[in-house]
């Protein structure tokens, strides 16, 4: 019974780490796209339904799915855009036809992509981890302020629960052992959301509005149709959160000391299209990797994925408990933005550890992380570098884990993979010679 505390208590802090982030996605496109409040409050409630299912599709390996990791899945920010504009232009029919085609598609060339795991050294996927924790911290620091766009943005009492909530997590985190000390995400959120109650800055409505339960029907907005060029975009977007969710499995392997097989990376993208498979059949969205999580895993220390199937088992249980679910909607954004600081710098400080003995090899392995890190970050800050090419290609440049992700790949080819295969070439022609 003891254990089983100490791992509901770790889930719900995996819980809330992803909560924010999970349940954004449904809100802006369901806000662009013109949902009732009653469509709206359906879409956000069987999306957390379907993050716990996607979850305990990755974590509960065997032959076909799963990458047999501690990763906590959620809708992928990348297909956002894309979902707008196939719903403004086609309908939201079309939205869930081309889910669904994409993640039949993505269960198609999983073993195939796969094999591209060589493509994938330290040198890259140290420097995928670095850009993924690098691009979140700006989404940490807009939480602290109090939310991108608040009216009180900024303020002093936003400001006094960010650097609060940090600071209580950093003490507890320096002066605490053991459980306590794993949990110090946890308790900052609830320290942080105890002091917001006495400053007046939480609000119940969400709470109040939200349905005691539900029941999740397939198809709720309607028969999926088929637009080829839906299909092919969302294609586009469901490889690029492979290569995403990518760099996320190589962090977690790497802090689970566990080396990854190319079987278990067409596992675990097979699982990520099956998620977007039964996403786009309940009406939800395609799923990948949160980042988030592999930050407070390294930070709490505790790689169990029974830890991961408990917070998995939670979200589905929140999804057809919408009232019970809207708690987490009311900590406040300010007390969220501190603990990302802590999560979110926990990564860069995994990637630089993935990095730190590959990067003295070579000055080539440093150009390689200088350009992707700092792709990654100038995309993140100005995203509307490449506002003027086509918009197939924004999918790959728009985002920058995305953009940081491709440079590392790219640059490593150059520098690594050509040069080798030229300088064997040159050896042979020179064997050659001297036969003759």
């Amino acid at each position: 019974m003891k254990n089983i505390g100490k791992n509901t208590a770790l889930g719900i802090q995996h819980l809330l780490a992803m909560y924010a982030g999970a349940v954004i996605v449904p809100l802006i496109i369901g806000g662009a796209l013109g949902f009732t409040s009653t469509e709206l409050t359906y879409l956000v409630s069987v999306d957390i339904l379907m993050c716990g299912i996607a979850t305990m599709l990755q974590i509960m390996s065997n032959r076909f799915v799963g990458i047999g990791l501690p990763v906590v899945l959620g809708c992928t920010f990348t297909a956002v855009g894309p979902i707008i504009a196939i719903g403004g232009e086609y309908g939201i029919s079309a939205v869930y036809g081309s889910i669904i085609a994409s993640g039949i598609i993505v269960i198609l060339i999983s073993s195939m992509f796969s094999k591209l795991i060589h493509f994938f050294p330290p040198v890259v996927t140290g420097s995928i981890v670095t850009v993924i924790g690098i691009t979140l911290i700006p989404v940490a620091i807009d939480n602290m302020g109090g939310g991108s766009g608040a009216a009180d943005f900024g303020s002093l009492s936003n400001i006094s629960l960010a650097f609060g909530t940090l600071l209580f997590i950093v003490l507890i985190y320096r002066f605490s052992t053991g459980f306590t000390r794993s949990i110090s995400i946890l308790l900052g959120l609830l320290a942080g959301t105890i002091a917001a109650i006495f400053m007046g800055k939480i609000d119940i409505t969400p709470v109040k509005e939200a349905s005691y339960f539900h029941m999740v029907q397939p198809f709720y907005f309607g028969m999926p149709t088929i637009e080829w060029s839906a299909v092919i975009t969302m294609s586009l977007v469901a490889i690029v959160s492979l290569v995403e969710s990518t760099g996320v499995y190589f962090a977690l392997s790497d802090i689970c000391e566990e080396d990854l097989k190319e079987k278990q990376l067409a596992k675990g993208y097979r699982a990520e299209g099956l998620a977007a498979v039964l996403g786009g059949i309940f009406n939800t969205f395609p799923y990948t990797t949160f980042s988030q999580n592999v930050g407070l895993i390294q930070m709490s220390g505790v790689r169990s994925r029974k830890v991961i199937f408990i917070t998995g088992i939670m979200l589905v249980a929140l999804g057809f408990l919408p009232k019970v679910g809207a708690l987490a909607t009311i900590i406040p954004p300010s007390v969220l933005g501190g603990a990302m600081i802590a999560m979110f710098g926990m990564i860069v400080s995994q990637g630089i550890k993935m990095l730190s003995g590959i990067i003295t090899e070579s000055q080539d392995n440093s150009m390689i992380i200088a350009c992707s890190v700092g792709i990654g970050l100038g995309v993140t800050v100005a995203p509307d570098l490449f506002a003027n090419l086509p918009s197939a290609i924004q999918i790959l440049t728009s985002n920058g884990i995305v953009a940081g992700s491709i440079t590392a790949i790219s640059l490593n080819i150059l520098f690594n993979m050509l040069p080798a295969r030229k300088k064997k070439h040159s050896s042979v022609v020179y064997k050659q010679e001297a036969l003759n």
